[in-house]
């Protein structure tokens, strides 16, 4: 097991070391692990972790009990349980695979895009399904809520196959000639892909309409970088609902809000190669991008590097195992790298073994060779005066300098410079006045903002140090050094305004009481001076000097606080005399209301009662209408309140409701009219 350490973080390489071939027979591994150092004290997470030549993608199932990875040759898949730490299975493919996705929680549903347009679909007991769709395909992306996966690749089209339906959809047509990414986001399911322009289209799966466009290549050249060609989008990334990291052909990551079409943050790897995937670390706040050479891991939010690695061939894909700090890579050899980062997290539940082993090599560091060896240059040499000992086994060459035994080193040092003893001595003191020195106030530039406070504070301060008696004063902590008042001198927005009413009226207050402060220690100071002294009056003032002098002091302070009221009720009389003028100055304009169509005017006292009203709160409303008759609470039988709502009568209903009831009243006198004529008897001759 490999150990590396880049700003003390220290990364742990699992897959280093010999690997033995796999058509040795247990009889001679054994053997070979008797004779062989190596061999003996390597560490096998997984067993036969590697292809037979190259590994191309490797990624890790949902639930994290399987490690999948595609490699040639031949074209093949492995998957790996990491719970037996052996190989699952093992299946050959017809053509290289470009990228694959676990549609479940396990190996159960996988599709394949090929090299070749063809797209496979794989089920728990093999081989599914086969298609094919119009251009190369790049990548894909499933997106859940539909069932559908969308395809990109050398075509301006988007190619959307429904898994529910089993048929192609309308495609989406991009402005691009061609893309290259593509990723869903798994919040609210915003479809992006990167193009070969250098710009990152976003679609709306639910709509089918593009809402959103970003130049992401003009917005990666910078002043530092140094661009030959058009950066095109290589890697694209979701983290969370609004936060998109985007790597670009020419090394650099993007990281943005979707909110907004301008980066919050670009970071260069510096090595001009394009970037293969991006991977988030939620728990400290980590972007890990990775190009062909080196995997860098930096602070999203400043851009600091946290750590780097670089393995020993390049990189074709990188996977960051969940809930964890283990790394997975695809490289250029048989072999797949397994790296483990403790300040990442912990290890995975399969090898939790690896916390322990971890925290006992941080117990037990072994010296490296480098540990008895110091390195020199020439003018060291020419220093020391062991110029003549170039090409002796005493000095070792490399690079621009040479080791040499640091017990050789002390020896040959001390005796050329025997009073260095002395000269660290004078250096450690040094260090000490000036660690003394920094504590001081030391500004020499006034701030941009409140310079006056500034200025005050400084006068202060001097005035502490001069001072005797500071020795029993407690001391406190200045404003201009402590951090929490830093943002007070340089945000505009904690200016003191001089000319508010506040700042005038108690600036004569704030005056004379930092004459005051400086008048107690002045005669604190002479107090401590006299001390042994007999107690005297001071000569050239009586003893109540300060009390008259106090007094002096309240009558000014009085004044001059008058002063300023005075001034201000002048100023308030002269704005309002302005506003007077301009008031007259201006000409009312009628003002016309339009009435919304089925409605009918009556009058503005209405509109202002309706107002009024709906300005009330609920219980005012209901004690209305309670009031008014249409409404009526009541109890019931099981101890909640019933609420009844009468509708109120308009005009209208009550007048249509007048002339109902005129209408049965003639209706009911007409019927009684012709009762009363039916039952009077008839007049003349009795028929026969």
């Amino acid at each position: 097991m490999q150990v590396s350490s880049l700003n003390e973080v220290k990364i742990y390489s699992l897959s280093c070391g010999k690997s033995l071939p796999e058509w040795l027979s247990d009889r001679k591994k054994r053997a070979l692990q008797k004779k062989d150092v190596d061999v003996r004290r390597r560490i096998e997470l997984i067993q036969d972790f590697e292809m037979p030549t190259v590994c191309t993608t490797i990624k890790v199932s949902k639930d994290g009990q399987y490690i999948l990875a595609t490699g040639t040759y031949k074209p093949r898949v492995r998957c790996y349980d990491t719970y037996q730490l052996s190989l699952k299975f093992e299946r050959c493919l017809d053509s290289e695979v470009v990228t694959f996705e676990t549609l479940s929680d396990d190996y159960s549903k996988i599709v394949f895009l090929h090299n070749d347009r063809y797209i496979e679909f794989h089920s728990q007991s093999g081989f599914y399904y086969k298609t094919r769709i119009p251009k190369f395909g790049r990548d894909f992306s499933y997106h859940y809520p539909s069932c559908d996966l969308y395809f990109v690749g050398a075509s301006s089209e988007v190619y959307r196959l429904n898994l529910e339906q089993g048929r192609f959809l309308n495609p989406l047509q991009t402005d691009a000639a061609e893309n290259n990414v593509c990723d869903v986001n798994s919040v609210h399911g915003l479809f992006a892909a990167g193009t070969i322009e250098g710009r990152v289209e976003c679609w709306d799966p639910r709509t089918r309409g593009r809402v959103g466009l970003l130049d992401c290549a003009l917005s990666s050249v910078t002043a530092d970088s140094e661009i030959n060609s058009l950066p095109t989008i290589s890697a694209l990334k979701f983290n969370g609902a609004l936060t998109m990291a985007v790597g670009t052909s020419t090394g650099q990551v993007l990281l943005y809000d979707l909110r907004s079409d301008k980066p919050l943050l670009v970071k260069d790897h510096q090595y001009g190669l394009p970037i293969k995937s991006v991977h988030f670390q939620d728990s400290l706040d980590l972007i890990l991008s990775a190009d062909s050479r080196i995997i860098k891991m930096w602070n999203k939010n400043s851009g600091k590097i946290f750590t780097s690695l670089e393995p020993e061939h390049d990189i074709n894909d990188v996977c960051l195992y969940p809930n964890s700090g283990m790394l997975l890579t695809a490289n250029e050899t048989p072999k797949m790298g397994i790296y483990y980062v403790p300040v990442l997290g912990p290890a995975p539940r399969w090898c939790s073994f690896l916390d322990n082993l971890t925290e006992e090599l941080e117990e037990n560091p072994e010296s490296t060779v480098y540990d008895d060896y110091k390195f020199v240059t020439k003018k060291d040499l020419e220093n020391l005066g062991l110029t003549h000992l170039i090409g002796s086994p005493f000095l070792r060459a490399y690079m621009h300098g040479f080791f040499m035994d640091i017990r050789l080193y002390h020896r040959v040092k001390l005796m050329v410079n025997p009073f260095a003893f002395e000269e660290y001595r004078k250096d450690k003191i040094r260090q000490k006045i000036e660690e003394t020195r920094a504590q001081r106030v030391q500004l020499k530039k006034l701030p941009k903002v409140n310079k006056e406070l500034a200025l005050k504070l400084i006068e202060e301060e001097e005035e502490k140090q001069r001072s005797t008696w500071k020795k029993k004063v407690k001391s406190l902590p200045n404003i201009l050094t402590d951090d929490r008042f830093k943002v007070m001198f340089e945000n505009p927005d904690f200016q003191v305004d001089e000319e508010s009413e506040e700042f005038r009226l108690l600036n004569p207050l704030v005056s004379k009481i930092s004459e005051k402060r400086k008048k107690k220690l002045r005669l604190l100071e002479q107090q401590e001076l006299h001390e042994k002294e007999e107690e005297e009056e001071p000569e050239g003032k009586p003893s109540d000097a300060e009390s008259s002098e106090s007094s002096d002091d309240d009558k000014d302070w009085v004044a001059e606080v008058r002063k300023q009221r005075r001034l201000l009720q002048q100023e308030e009389k002269v704005k309002r005399q302005e506003r007077l003028r301009e008031d007259r100055q201006t000409v009312l304009k009628p003002q016309f209301y339009e009435i919304k169509a089925g409605e009918e005017f009556r009058s503005f006292r209405d509109s202002a009662t309706k107002q009024k009203l709906m300005n009330k709160t609920l219980e005012d409303r209901l004690k209305l209408e309670a009031k008014n008759g249409t409404l009526s609470v009541s109890d019931t039988t099981v101890g909640s309140k019933q609420l009844t709502f009468t509708l109120k009568k308009s005009e209208q209903q009550k007048q249509q409701q007048e002339a109902a009831k005129l209408h049965r009243q003639e209706r009911k006198t007409l019927r009684r009219s012709a009762g009363h004529l039916k039952s009077r008897p008839r007049r003349g001759r009795p028929f026969h």
